[in-house]
């Protein structure tokens, strides 16, 4: 917690902030954020070549059957590609300190017994967020090879290296990111902003979103990879609404046993 909160809370029981107060929080997590993928990036930068092998790997085996090729098309392309995929990289393997500074920014909006589940959030996102990107990485050679089996026989495959890039890391951090989002929808309801009705009331959209977004990460001739994708998702949304289920019974609970004191006094 940044200098400026703990002296606001210290001038405040409640811990309340004001916006300036927020503001400058706000800015101190951005800058440990940065300079956190900023490190990462450099480790990144050593780590780029076993990363790239991995990543064209796909490639390579379809060449074993079919003219397929990765392409440089100028000469700066391999080098502007060296340190995109650097930061992509420092951002996956520093996800334990964005995500920590992320949560830690939002539970100024929890009670003070609930910011101890602080913790929990984060040993929880981190572990969930790299499943995520595993999972994205497992599609990966699915997609690849069911698109590029669309290519009339006897032509060949030129793939732009920049482009292939694009979309293979995009994937992987986009399904990455949505393993989390449950937890952030357990932190909101922590935080009164939805309760656990409204997370079980939409249930047919998020059902219809999961599968949405499965079906655009995967190719739609691979359904099989498209549900075992959808599955894991589904089943977060439901462990996601039974936390917020308990925690707002126990909010309800207490609610009227301090009703049930006062009545009695």
């Amino acid at each position: 917690m940044s200098t400026a909160a703990r002296t606001k809370r210290g001038r405040n029981p409640e811990g309340r902030m004001s916006l300036g107060a927020h503001l400058r929080e706000l800015k101190n997590r951005f800058f440990w954020i940065a300079g956190g993928i900023l490190v990462g990036a450099i480790a990144g930068w050593f780590l780029e070549p076993f990363v790239w092998d991995a990543i064209s790997l796909p490639v390579h085996e379809i060449a074993k059957t079919q003219h397929a090729s990765i392409n440089w098309p100028n000469v700066t392309a391999a080098f502007d590609l060296k340190l995109q995929l650097s930061v992509y990289i420092g951002i996956i393997i520093t996800s334990p300190l964005w995500l920590y500074q992320i949560f830690a920014f939002l539970t100024p909006g929890l009670n003070r017994k609930e910011k101890g589940y602080t913790f929990g959030f984060f040993f929880t996102a981190v572990p969930l967020f790299l499943a995520g990107c595993a999972a994205g990485w497992w599609v990966v050679p699915h997609i690849v090879g069911v698109l590029t089996s669309f290519v009339p026989n006897g032509e060949t495959t030129l793939l732009v290296a920049s482009d292939y890039f694009n979309f293979v890391l995009k994937l992987i951090i986009v399904v990455g990111i949505a393993f989390v989002l449950p937890v952030f929808v357990v932190l909101l309801n922590f935080m009164r902003v939805i309760s656990a009705k409204a997370i079980i009331k939409s249930w047919r959209w998020a059902i219809l979103v999961i599968m949405i977004f499965t079906a655009i990460a995967t190719p739609s001739a691979d359904v099989i990879s498209m549900f075992l994708l959808a599955l894991p998702l589904v089943v977060l949304y439901l462990l996601a609404w039974t936390v917020a289920w308990m925690h707002d019974y126990r909010i309800a609970k207490r609610a009227l046993e301090i009703d049930a004191e006062l009545a009695a006094g």
